[in-house]
């Protein structure tokens, strides 16, 4: 009982929208039951609440977990729904930290956000809700997360986002949005290192570095390192340059701590089709053209995340009005994948995630072992 009920007490002090005094039911069982079902790539309340309901499986949350009465559709979706998302997160972030005793120290922390698209469709919904994610790359799990009204508020709640976390040591990467003067003054005073893309929204700045790189006399004094793919037909080179040589820069003054300017062709073949193209990045630390290809590529964990709630879960489709338990469930969702993730770097696992969840639906006991792990 002592490891299992770990989870449970890192979401204790969740707060409510307004009190339940629990005389049948009371919320942390709530939380509970859906975060286990959600182990099992269960997509929605009524799901867990089907799964739940199972005779094994009540017997399985009574020996475990002390949940000796599972509530009814009506309760369980009532009582995860007055969970307010704020207090959930703050949980869930202090719940990623014990689980981190060297906190993410030399960590890459990829930074980016996703639509829940269903939740703009639904009746009395103007906006879809959309999520900011802290991703901690080499290890595949979330950090924390922030919700905003939309896409347009994402770079303030990047920020926020930061200010929420121990980044010390820490390269934090992000796409273009994210290329703002404020924000690489915030990440640098935080004790961290940062690497961003740059495109358009900072048109001078890509100038100049488009034109260093493409200049032959200037490129050919950067570091170089390329990387080659072959997949089912489909060819992806991939060629890096960097250069601390700053001189042709006339903006670098205004990016707090560049050191690096970058850039990488991608170029792909697919049958007699080859497309070319080119990105740039800056960077406070002096990176390798080698060490620039593989922070890019950490940046991509993140949307990994988003591929990864969206096919295990199905949440662009998710039908639920309430947007307080969209939210809920999305953090339910990265407990079970962080669990689940911190499991196979623990074992060293190759099997696919689809396959250990439905290892939990078919034997709740798997659960305890991902959890198990994650103890350990």
């Amino acid at each position: 009982m002592d490891i299992n009920k770990k989870i449970a007490d890192f979401f204790v002090d969740v707060e409510t929208t307004r009190t339940h005094d629990g005389y049948c039911y009371n919320v942390k069982e709530a939380l509970l039951i859906v975060i286990l079902g959600s182990f099992c790539g269960l997509r929605n309340i009524k799901q867990i609440h089907q799964w739940a309901k199972n005779e094994r499986v009540r017997g399985f949350l009574d020996e475990h977990f002390e949940i000796s009465v599972v509530p009814c559709y009506y309760w369980l979706k009532k009582l995860f729904g007055i969970i307010k998302p704020k207090s959930l997160d703050e949980c869930f972030t202090n719940w990623v930290s014990s689980l981190l005793p060297g906190g993410a120290v030399g960590k890459t922390i990829s930074l980016d956000g996703k639509t829940i698209r269903s939740t703009g469709k639904m009746k009395g919904n103007k906006k879809a809700l959309h999520i900011v994610s802290a991703q901690i790359a080499e290890l595949g799990i979330t950090f924390a997360q922030k919700t905003v009204s939309d896409k347009s508020n994402e770079i303030p709640a990047v920020r926020e986002l930061l200010d929420l976390l121990d980044i010390n040591g820490c390269m934090v990467v992000a796409d273009a949005m994210h290329c703002q003067k404020e924000t690489v003054e915030k990440i640098v005073s935080e004790g961290a290192d940062y690497t961003l893309s740059v495109k358009d929204n900072q048109a001078i700045l890509k100038q100049e570095i488009e034109e260093y790189v493409q200049n032959e006399a200037s490129k050919s004094t950067m570091n170089t390192a390329e990387t080659c793919e072959k997949n089912r037909g489909r060819k992806e080179l991939r060629i890096a340059f960097t250069s601390t040589d700053l001189s042709g820069i006339s903006v670098k003054s205004e990016w707090f701590g560049l050191t690096c300017i970058g850039a990488i062709n991608r170029q792909v073949t697919v049958g007699e089709i080859v497309t070319n193209e080119w990105h740039y990045y800056i960077s406070s630390r002096e990176l390798t053209a080698e060490e620039l290809l593989k922070t890019v590529r950490l940046e991509w964990t993140v949307e990994t995340l988003h591929w990864l709630l969206d096919v295990h879960f199905d949440e662009d489709f998710c039908r639920v009005a309430d947007k307080n338990i969209q939210q809920n469930l999305n953090i339910a969702r990265k407990v079970a994948l962080n669990h689940i993730h911190i499991y196979k770097n623990g074992k060293n696992s190759k099997r696919p995630i689809s396959n250990l969840m439905f290892d939990c639906l078919l034997e709740p006991s798997q659960i305890l072992a991902l959890l198990d792990t994650c103890e350990n």
